[in-house]
């Protein structure tokens, strides 16, 4: 069962001042990559730069604190930028604070009520179909600050569409000199890391950019000429509690659900990606608690909705960061930075912050796994991929996740339909079966694992479960009752893969039947794995996984 409580009062039993030294410095290291993409996902929700600073301040610490991971930084995301914005467009930003402190109750109710083992339901292409569409409409967002276009007629679009068809109509009004400042920020954001890894190249871009504006006197747009109100200083409470009419509860509630969703399953996925990094294993459920904390606590202090950042929780492991004390000291820099350096945040271009925002849209768009689900999915996963992508480009998230999980159902019990058969029963001494594996001799250093049933989403996960011995030389997968496999399943099985190329273990796998050896042909995992390594029956796995295990 996983346990609810909070990571920090497990690993501070064997914390050394070893661990407390890297973990201050990849706290600080974190903080500074934080800074510049908080005050951009701000801008690009619709909100105050300072926003963002104080989202990644109280949400970062809170999750850091009460979370259910070692090493997830939590803060402002591109996956919320354009719920954001449509929610201040529409309800201002009295909506976002109901909104984001409902969806933070929900979250905490779904941990208590242990849902966080429940969110593996949702496959592998509905969330890469909603992330490449986020990423979209994150992109079409900022074209207007990158190119300096200027609405003539007061247009204020929120849909996508309307984006566009606005872009469009005031083409004539670029400002080529922003162009050029978006361009040298583009140019530094992909050279700079090159040669440099430690400081991060939005850093740098910020810098630069806001230094050629000011003493150049560009006409170039900035965050001090575009949020002309600007708070600055520790942040201040701003909870209103005669908000909470029943009127407005009811007004926010969907987008209270959205907003949940998207944080548990973003901040779920992170802590996933981080237990592979740092060999750990998180604690689902208060981790979802810990996020609703986070979401309630930034927004009553004038922050928008956070979650678990991938990115940023990378760069906290790579820095070595290995316990909850690294989040905490990120949101403690940012507090020396709001404190001391947020007035200078109104010297940096709007352009620069664009560009910044593209690098974040093209990173999260995924748009290799998207290609290549298209190339090797079935034809069933490609339509829910490209569904729930369309959906979330035209219309919003909410609307793409609730078709995507219906179209993905459906598909699924038709697949289930197609694949199941009913026959009579038939006698059969258990004994005697000549294909009993209890009858078999299994060769040195040789695990076999027997999958049965279809491998389907919510089943995928076990695939990833297997437990090596400490002497395994080659890992035999009987697929005699394996009628058929998703999307999922591969991407799960392509993990086993590159984790047992990693531990120098070879995978046999035996007797594979016809819809799912299509599904591996098309993804290339025939090759990965050697056409040597498929046999018909287990007697010839067994003789070549000892033919591997000898060598």
């Amino acid at each position: 069962m996983d346990k609810l409580k909070p990571k920090l009062f497990s690993v501070m039993k064997t914390y050394t001042k070893e661990q407390l030294v890297k973990d201050i410095v990849a706290g600080i290291i974190v903080a500074i990559i934080a800074l510049p993409l908080s005050i951009a996902l701000a801008i690009a929700s619709g909100v105050g730069p300072e926003a963002g600073v104080y989202t990644a301040i109280i949400a970062g610490f809170l999750v850091a604190f009460f979370g259910g991971s070692r090493v997830q930084i939590a803060g402002p995301t591109a996956a919320f930028a354009t719920i954001v914005a449509g929610i201040v467009a529409r309800d201002g930003t009295d909506g976002l604070m109901v909104a984001t402190i409902l969806a933070g109750f929900f979250l905490i109710l779904m941990g208590f009520f242990r849902f966080g083992n429940l969110l593996k339901y949702i496959p592998y292409t509905i969330t890469t179909g909603f992330t490449a569409g986020i990423a979209v409409t994150l992109f079409i967002g900022q074209i207007k600050d990158f190119t300096g276009i200027v609405y003539e007629h007061g247009e204020k679009p929120i849909e996508t569409a309307e984006k566009i068809s606005a872009l469009v109509a005031n083409l004539s009004t670029i400002n080529w000199m922003a162009v050029l400042i978006g361009a040298l920020s583009l140019a530094i954001l992909i050279i700079w890391p090159k040669f440099f890894k430690k400081i991060p190249g939005s850093l740098i871009a910020v810098i630069v950019t806001a230094a050629i504006v000011e003493l150049a006197h560009l006409d170039v747009n900035t965050i001090g000429k575009a949020f002309t109100d600007i708070r600055t200083g520790l942040p201040k409470l701003t909870l209103n509690a005669s908000l909470f009419s029943l009127s407005m509860i009811r007004s926010q509630l969907m987008n209270a659900v959205t907003i949940a969703l998207l944080a548990g399953i973003e901040s779920l996925l992170s802590a996933v990606v981080a237990d592979s990094m740092v060999g750990s294993k998180h604690r689902s459920n208060m981790e979802l608690i810990a996020q609703g904390l986070g979401n309630i606590g930034s927004a009553c202090f004038g922050g928008i909705p956070a979650t678990g950042a991938i990115a940023r929780t990378a760069a906290n492991i790579k820095s070595g960061g290995r316990t909850p004390i690294a989040g905490m000291v990120h949101s403690i820099t940012l507090v020396l930075v709001v404190v001391f350096l947020m007035p200078f945040a109104k010297l940096i271009p709007m352009p620069c912050i664009a560009a910044i925002l593209f690098q974040v849209a093209y990173n999260m768009s995924g748009w290799r796994n998207f290609a290549k689900l298209c190339k090797s999915s079935p034809k069933s996963d490609i339509l829910v991929l490209v569904t729930t992508f369309a959906l979330t480009v035209i219309f919003d998230l909410v609307v793409a996740i609730e078709v995507g999980i219906l179209l993905a159902a459906v598909l699924f019990m038709k697949r289930m339909s197609d694949v199941t058969q009913v026959e009579g029963w038939k006698e059969v001494d258990e004994e005697n079966d000549p294909d009993s594996i209890s009858l078999r001799q299994i060769p040195e250093h040789v695990l076999v694992y027997e999958i049965s049933g279809p491998m389907f989403f919510a089943a995928a996960g076990k695939i990833l479960q297997i437990a090596f011995k400490p002497d395994t030389k080659v890992l035999v997968l009987r697929m005699r009752s394996v009628n058929a496999i998703d999307a999922t399943a591969m991407h799960n099985l392509e993990q086993l893969w590159e984790d047992c190329e990693k531990k120098g273990i070879s995978i046999v796998l035996s007797h594979v039947n016809e819809q799912p050896m299509t599904v591996i042909r098309k993804a290339g995992y025939d090759a990965r794995i050697g056409e040597g390594n498929f046999c018909p029956h287990i007697d010839d796995a067994l003789h070549r996984a000892e033919e591997l295990a000898s060598k």
